[in-house]
This record gives structure tokens, sequence and C-alpha cells, in this order.
């Protein structure tokens, strides 16, 4: 499994994508804010690690590989924040960031039991689709 920092990379590319089909590095650096560079250097080791095609100057791809673990990680984080709002009782606006923190640390049994006890969502707090 990735490490923490990659996860926010796939996971960051996983939600640009669904709101646009052509992602750039430039694209991830802006929604990470972080440098063009910093973020060249890590999507060339997601390349070589097999989870992203990248060629410079060109759209990034996920491999299935990589596609896997970036929906996995947003099922994680959406599956948490609803767990924060509807038994925690958490407001909104602390969401993102409690979910965020999260999502690195649960594990997938733990996922699974959070997803049974919400009555298997298809959705997030946000009406955005949980994958499945």
């Amino acid at each position: 499994m990735p490490t923490k920092n990659r996860e926010d990379y796939l996971r960051a590319l996983y939600l640009l994508t669904e709101k646009e089909h052509e992602i750039k590095s430039v694209d991830i650096a802006k929604y990470l804010h972080i440098s063009k560079p910093s973020v060249s250097e890590m999507v060339q080791e997601l390349d070589k690690e097999g989870l992203i095609i990248y060629q410079k100057y060109a759209k990034l791809k996920f491999t299935p590989k990589g596609k896997k673990i970036a929906e996995k990680l947003t099922a994680k984080h959406r599956l948490i924040e609803l767990f924060l709002k509807n038994i925690l009782k958490m407001d909104a606006h602390q969401l993102h960031e409690e979910a965020h923190r999260l999502e690195h640390a649960f594990s997938d049994e733990a996922i699974e039991k959070i997803r049974a006890l919400l009555g298997n969502p298809t959705t997030d707090p946000h009406g955005k689709p949980i994958p499945r």
C-alpha cells in the first residue's frame, strides 16, 4: 500500500477526474497547494510503481491498480465523513479535515463495519457517490 503522501496524490487525482477528464500535474499542484516540481517528482514515482501513467506535458491516467487504490481511499474518506456527521453529530465544517486525518488510520475491516453500521450508503454527506 502506498504511503500517506502517495495516497493523497492518488486521491487528489481521483477527485479531480470526477470533475474533469483531462488532468495534468499542474492541476494536482493547485489542488494540493504544493509546488509543481514536487508534484512532478511524485507523479514520476507513482508511474514507476505502476499506479498512474505519466508522460511529460500529457494528461495523467490511472492504471487499474492505481484507480482501485484511489477509489478505496475515496470510499474510506466519504464513509468516515458520513460516520462523523450521522453518528458523532459533528459540524459540517469539520467533516473533511477530520475524515482526512482518519482515512489513513482506519483498517479495511473497520471501514466495512462503518459501511454496514451506516446501512451501506451510496452517497456521502455532500451527495457525492461512495465508490464500492
